[in-house]
């Protein structure tokens, strides 16, 4: 059946209206495009949401992404709970959990952030708190402030696309635009729809996250606890978590989630007799993980837990989506102003997916040690011994807040490709405060009288900075993308090839 609708056309239309995909509309409007986010859900409030059950690590690249779009300082919870990097007895911080791998604890003192190069003095904290109802509300207003209209419940049921739109269709109406982008969840709609495949490894276990009364909670020790059945931790008081090796068999049944329930897994997995007196809620989880083929169809796209799903261990299920939108906004705009051949597109499957592909290992690794066997016992004690030593800890925390991060771009600079330091020019600005537009730029310590031309050229597309700068780490000027990463760097004997050859890779000029 033909759509006819007197709905106004979109350029783009979101599936999804979490903290992906508002995030994602955000950059799009940034962009000057229209953009229509559509929600199944009529309110965003959840219990799920909200602390205890809503908390979220987030790590350095979601940090600096949100520092760059002028977000960070509307974050709360943070600046409420304690910081992790914070004591005022030293050697009390030096023992202070602030990650962990697989339950075992990553220790302040154990990490040496001087070996993650270009991190500049006064950067932004690697990680913190936050949680969904909170990027929620900030996003949600940051969007409606930027023109995005947002409908819920409103679920997507079709998605048909011709070789110039996509249509959209609900229970009740058809809506137009020219691209839509699937964040709506691990049991994408749009995915589906779009018929990509979603390939991966079952799970090995149902997680429990519970908030419930227990009579007696002193018969469980706090923090993680592995035993020879499962996992489970106690954390804050009557919030408990557990992992319960059952080839996730309970999850999938559907089955309701009782008092009863609950206390047999927990007594089986603790060895222990607890008693619990009421469920207030609990949900359950898996380890599973797939990830899409491909993030693109033609006019369909997929971002967050549409292209990838995992077990939350580590916490990078929200990093990793959001990072997909810092990489693929900015694109997707500058295609429909026509300011970027479409093929640009095809550069953010070539540099997201494998870093999903990373997480993805990362969570199985974990999932691997947790095993209630001898072989994962010893697996866990060796891993355990290297977490313990200032290099095995320091490679870990730096996986889990996003430090490694790097794409492919070519060149021989290692700034290429990674997350532009926080400069502070000689006039106290950083870089991360020029950013909140959603340009490129053009960074010249230098002040180079060729590169401000080639910016002039450019102008539409990239802006030009220049001046003197605190600490310039041996650069003489860089080329950094919208998203905060560096697509080419010059200084001393390295450079990354020829600017003018990558702005081309970027840009189209012809449409000018």
């Amino acid at each position: 059946m033909k759509a006819t609708t007197n709905q106004p056309s979109y350029d783009v239309i979101i599936s999804g209206a979490g903290p992906v995909g508002l995030f994602l509309a955000c950059e799009l409007a940034l962009g000057q495009c229209r953009v229509l986010v559509l929600e199944k859900e009529h309110n965003p409030e959840s219990p799920l949401k909200r602390l205890p059950f809503g908390i979220r690590g987030l790590s350095s690249p979601t940090i600096e992404a949100l520092l760059r779009r002028g977000l960070l300082e509307e974050l709360e919870i943070h600046k409420r709970l304690k910081n992790p990097h914070v004591s005022a007895k030293p050697q009390q911080d030096a023992q202070r959990q602030v990650g962990h791998f697989a339950g075992i604890p990553l220790l302040e003192g154990n990490i040496d952030r001087s070996k993650w190069a270009y991190r500049l003095p006064g950067s932004p904290d690697t990680s913190l708190i936050s949680e969904m109802a909170e990027l929620e509300t900030i996003l949600t207003r940051r969007a409606e402030t930027l023109g995005v209209a947002i409908r819920r419940g409103v679920r997507v049921t079709r998605v048909d696309q011709t070789g110039e739109n996509v249509t959209v269709w609900s229970t009740d109406q058809p809506f137009e635009a020219k691209w839509i982008v699937g964040c709506d969840g691990s049991r994408s709609v749009v995915r589906k729809a779009g018929g990509f495949a979603f390939e991966g490894t079952e799970p090995e276990f149902t997680g429990y996250t519970t908030l419930i009364d227990i009579v007696d909670p002193e018969k469980l020790r706090p923090g993680r606890n592995v035993t020879s059945k499962g996992m489970y931790m106690q954390s804050q008081p009557g919030y408990v978590l557990i992992q319960d090796f059952d080839g996730g068999a309970f999850h999938n049944s559907g089955a309701a989630i009782t008092r009863e329930h609950i206390q047999a897994v927990l007594r089986r997995i603790s060895g222990t007799d607890v008693t619990i007196r009421t469920r207030h809620t609990a949900t359950t989880w898996t380890d599973r993980a797939r990830q899409a083929s491909q993030y693109r169809n033609g006019r369909i796209l997929l971002a967050g837990d549409a292209a990838h799903i995992h077990s939350p261990l580590g916490g990078q299920g929200l990093n990793l989506g959001l990072g997909d939108v810092m990489n693929l906004g900015w694109k997707l705009a500058a295609v429909i102003r026509k300011q970027a051949p479409e093929a640009l597109l095809d550069t953010y499957h070539a540099e997201r997916h494998p870093i999903g592909a990373q997480v993805l290992d990362w969570s199985r690794a974990q999932v691997a040690i947790m095993r209630p066997d001898p072989q994962a016992r010893a697996l866990r004690t060796i891993v355990q011994d290297l977490i313990d030593t200032g290099d095995g800890a320091t490679y870990i925390a730096g996986r889990v807040w996003g430090m490694y991060t790097r794409y492919d771009l070519g060149g021989h600079h290692p700034l290429t490709g990674r997350s532009v330091p926080d400069f502070q020019l000689a006039d106290g600005t950083k870089i991360a405060a020029l950013m909140h537009d959603g340009q490129m730029i053009l960074l010249d310590f230098e002040e180079n009288p060729s590169l401000r031309a080639l910016a002039n050229a450019y102008a539409r597309r990239i802006k030009y900075v220049s001046g003197k700068a605190k600490d310039r780490l041996g650069l003489d000027a860089l080329l950094i993308r919208p998203d905060g990463i560096v697509a080419w760097a010059s200084g001393g004997a390295a450079a990354s090839g020829d600017l003018t050859e990558i702005l081309n890779r970027y840009w189209d000029v012809t449409e000018d």
